[in-house]
């Protein structure tokens, strides 16, 4: 019987332990099963949340290169703002913070719902920039209300300021936000979603310059995202500073003369292409774009009819008027139309077939040569001389002046212009060129259209002897430790169709222009310098005899002409040239020669204090004696 019992019990606590190894093993089966799954199946994503718990690489954005004159008076910097970002991820419940966020700031949450739904693409771990640019006492409310506002983040990070404001603008350009076109395109690799990069002006063009290069920073963060320390850091690289060829004080000039006007004034170093002033009115402030604007804001530039956005030097397209005969008289010598001697009788008018040319001074100039139709811009004269080349030949020479195709300003959008042609006139408008209006082409109206640069370029390559340059608005490139990256040296892109002997001949008219008291360019006159310069009155639309005879005040001012002057200093050794064009301002020896004079006067201030010491030193050593 004790054995029949043993026998029981030993098979009893025999299952029992089978039962109970079973159940160990089915344990220890899920338990691999479940790490197999964690571990293997889902180990990338669970390994991807544990590190982003405890460390996030956060993006370190480079200070952008800072911007220079030619002379080193800083014009453009960088300040510190502060942004708030918030991590998708780390928020939890992204809208009750987001909603929290918005009542602190005072601002509508849809638009920070907005810059959420722009970057929905974005990773749940990395920061999206929810309001830029806040107030300290912003930054120190959202420190108080920590605890309430998971994820989010306040970076210190450089912005952008125009230390000028908007002047110079239309050269310096400005930043905007990049955008997903951009960002897609693949030129802006080291860019990401909030990123401002440059939209216009020098700020675009050498954007690879002015960018710099991110850095990373990995920083060890506890559950509610603060920092708890920093566990690497790779630096970010600062961007490439530029030191502009504008000379800050000149560009100051140029933009009070043209305050309440519309129009440009730029102004070259004949002997290298330099750009030292490039005032375009009216102007913009680049701040405006990179601290926040408001769609109406936006809107009130672009519909301004006055055109604040363009760059008139390098966009507007005008009628280049009188300063055209330049071209005419270069074609009339080269061609042997004309000589130096050569006379023609300018009684006020000139008949052509069954029309009537006039001249602007009604009764007339009388026997005029070249020296003094240019110096007195007598429109008979050039009629006949156009009439002889034929619109053909006159279109070679201005092409071959640069007229009609663009200077090669590394600023963006640059306009060609036209130079008419009887080809161009059949295959643009299906109709033979008209006799009559080689007439008006001579003397820089009818189809004709320049831009400044391109005119300030022409009047550049008649000062220097014949050689045209390449404008260049950045004269030298460095790191930020100083060390010399890129220096710009003169691009020479062509010659003047042009012998010396009809450059002596042109120069001599320019000069009479400027420096007698018939000259058209009187206005223009500096004692004690040489000034040679053109007038033009370009014409906007045709009008009656009648209303032509009204002042230019009692006319619609979008039926007034427009006023040039093309002019270049000293003579004898030219440091600087100057273009003015005013849109409807009216006679160009009225308006833009006294615009010309008071810029070579600011440029050569310091030559003509000299020679004024110089002269009284000498008077009072006369004296003396």
């Amino acid at each position: 019987m004790d054995s029949y019992l043993d026998t029981v019990d030993s098979d009893w606590y025999r299952q029992r332990a089978s039962g109970a190894l079973i159940c160990v093993l089915a344990a220890f089966f899920i338990l691999l099963v479940r790490l197999y799954y964690l571990q293997i199946i889902e180990g990338d994503e669970f390994r991807r949340l544990s590190e982003n718990n405890c460390a996030r690489l956060q993006g370190i954005p480079p200070a952008r290169g800072l911007i220079f004159d030619r002379n080193g008076v800083l014009m453009v910097e960088n300040r510190p703002c502060f942004n708030v970002s918030i991590v998708p991820g780390e928020a939890k419940d992204s809208k009750r913070v987001v909603f929290k966020l918005a009542e602190l700031l005072g601002v509508a949450p849809e638009s920070l719902f907005t810059k959420l739904i722009e970057a929905r693409r974005v990773p749940s771990f990395k920061p999206i920039l929810l309001r830029r640019d806040v107030s300290r006492d912003a930054v120190a409310i959202i420190e108080a209300h920590k605890l309430d506002l998971p994820g989010v983040l306040i970076t210190v990070d450089p912005m952008r300021h125009y230390i000028e404001g908007s002047r110079g603008s239309h050269l310096i350009g400005y930043l905007s936000e990049i955008s997903s076109e951009e960002l897609k395109s693949g030129c802006f690799p080291d860019n990401r979603v909030g990123d401002f990069v440059g939209k216009f002006g020098v700020e675009k063009a050498y954007e690879p310059y002015l960018h710099g290069k991110r850095g990373k920073q990995q920083i060890e963060v506890n559950a509610l995202g603060q920092i708890t320390r920093v566990l690497k850091t790779e630096e970010a690289v600062s961007g490439k500073n530029i030191y502009l060829t504008l000379d800050v004080g000149l560009q100051r000039k140029a933009e009070a003369l043209l305050a309440g006007k519309v129009g440009t004034a730029v102004a070259m170093d004949p002997s290298n292409g330099h750009i030292l002033a490039m005032a375009s009115s009216p102007a913009f402030d680049p701040n405006a774009f990179v601290e926040g604007m408001t769609y109406d804001s936006w809107n009130d530039l672009t519909s301004n009819q006055f055109r604040p956005m363009e760059n008139k030097a390098i966009q507007g397209q005008y009628p280049p008027g009188s300063i055209y005969k330049i071209v005419t008289a270069m074609a009339g010598l080269e061609e042997g139309v004309i000589t130096e001697q050569t006379r023609i009788f300018c009684p006020g008018y000139y008949r052509y077939g069954d029309r009537t040319f006039r001249c602007w001074k009604r009764g007339g100039h009388g026997f005029m040569n070249v020296i003094d139709a240019l110096a007195q811009s007598c429109d008979v004269f050039f009629y006949q001389v156009g009439e002889k080349l034929g619109v053909d030949r006159l279109a070679k020479y201005a092409k071959a002046c640069g007229l009609g195709s663009p200077t090669g300003i590394v600023l963006d959008r640059e306009a060609r212009g036209l130079v008419p042609t009887s080809r161009w006139k059949l295959s643009r408008l299906g109709m033979l060129w008209q006799g009559g209006e080689t007439l008006s082409v001579a003397i820089g109206q009818g189809f004709n259209l320049v831009t400044p640069i391109q005119m300030l370029s022409l009047i550049s390559a008649v000062a220097n002897g014949g050689t045209r340059y390449k404008p260049l608005v950045v004269r030298r490139i460095e790191s930020s430790d100083g060390s010399l990256v890129k220096e710009q040296v003169p691009v020479p892109i062509g010659r003047l169709p042009a012998s010396e002997k009809t450059l002596q001949i042109i120069m001599k008219g320019l000069l009479n222009a400027v420096n007698k008291p018939t000259g058209t360019g009187w206005n223009a006159h500096i004692p004690g310098v040489n000034v040679a310069g053109k007038t033009g009155t370009a014409q906007v639309v045709g009008m009656e005899e009648d209303n032509e005879k009204k002042s230019v005040e009692s006319q619609r001012l979008d039926f007034r002409d427009h006023s040039w002057f093309i002019s270049f200093a000293p003579a004898e050794d030219p440091r600087i040239a100057v273009t003015v064009l005013v849109e409807h301002g009216g006679h160009g020896s009225r308006t833009a020669a006294p615009l010309s004079r008071e810029m070579i006067k600011a440029y050569l201030k310091n030559d003509l204090e000299l020679a004024s010491s110089s002269a009284e030193f000498d008077l009072a050593l006369a004296q003396l004696e």
